[in-house]
């Protein structure tokens, strides 16, 4: 009989506290797990301790309670591994689009000690990922010169550019139009289908959460935990048609229904 392979993302009764003990409980006994080059989405109320959840699982914060597994190791440190994106991009501003992207190289190891020596080959690897997201030939602007979804690309390209086993994605697209979104949901899935990480994102955007996911995950209002699960049954890659079927518009409506719950206290545990 074949071993069952362990969960690469392990999350169990973990729960989070802000300001001491009469502090704010962010999380309480939230439990979850994320296959090794799964993709993930979490959704939630407002408030709910999403991204209280990412900086646990990344290392910046420890846990109150519970435990942090990630690759079989407890997590008490930030982790090397991972690559992180945010709502706002952060570009350094004094530093050119191709350097921005280079960054993590100058840190986290063993990049660090080899990029001396190997910088050619590792430009050639930035240069190859800002392609894939529609920016080759702009590695030599400044993020000033670049608009703000053409920034959001080279942060995720700065993300990639370390091969992070595990890609925490904090509402990334949160601040873009519409339309700028949904081509960087495409980008994306390009993105993930060839290189194969296991990702974790956060979002507020249902749509955006079914199109990229594998699984998604439904918190309850504070102190959050996972209270509804959902396999996303599309195929890849998926189209923005794919968006308007009476499929996915039903599975929207079914974890929107899951976060009005949430938000009104009607929690009912649910998995599919």
């Amino acid at each position: 009989m074949a071993a069952v392979e362990r969960p690469f993302v392990e999350i169990d009764q973990v729960s989070m506290r802000y300001g001491g003990a009469e502090g704010t409980l962010a999380l309480r006994d939230a439990t979850l797990s994320v296959a090794r080059g799964e993709f993930v989405a979490v959704v939630g109320p407002s408030g709910c301790g999403k991204s209280t959840l990412m900086k646990l699982v990344s290392g910046l914060w420890p846990s109150s309670a519970g435990s942090v597994v990630v690759g079989g190791q407890e997590v008490d440190r930030p982790l090397p591994m991972v690559g992180m994106a945010f709502q706002n991009p952060t570009l350094l501003p004094w530093r050119t689009i191709l350097a921005n992207v280079m960054l993590p190289l100058e840190v986290v190891e063993p990049h660090r000690r080899r990029l001396r020596a190997e910088r050619a080959a590792y430009e050639e690897k930035a240069r190859r990922l800002l392609a894939m997201v529609g920016l080759a030939g702009f590695e030599g602007k400044y993020p000033h010169q670049l608009s703000g979804g053409m920034q959001q690309r080279a942060s995720l390209c700065r993300a990639l550019v370390h091969d992070p086993a595990l890609l925490m994605l904090d509402e990334p697209f949160g601040a873009l139009d519409i339309f700028t979104r949904e081509d960087l949901w495409a980008q994306l899935q390009d993105v993930c289908l060839t290189l194969k990480p296991t990702v974790i994102l956060v979002t507020h955007d249902l749509k955006e959460a079914i199109f990229l996911a594998d699984r998604v995950l439904v918190m309850s209002s504070r102190p959050g935990r996972i209270l509804a699960e959902r396999r996303v049954p599309f195929p890849r890659p998926r189209s923005l048609e794919d968006t308007y079927t009476a499929r996915f518009q039903d599975l929207v409506h079914e974890l929107r229904d899951h976060i009005n719950a949430a938000r009104q206290g009607q929690e009912t545990e649910h998995a599919a």
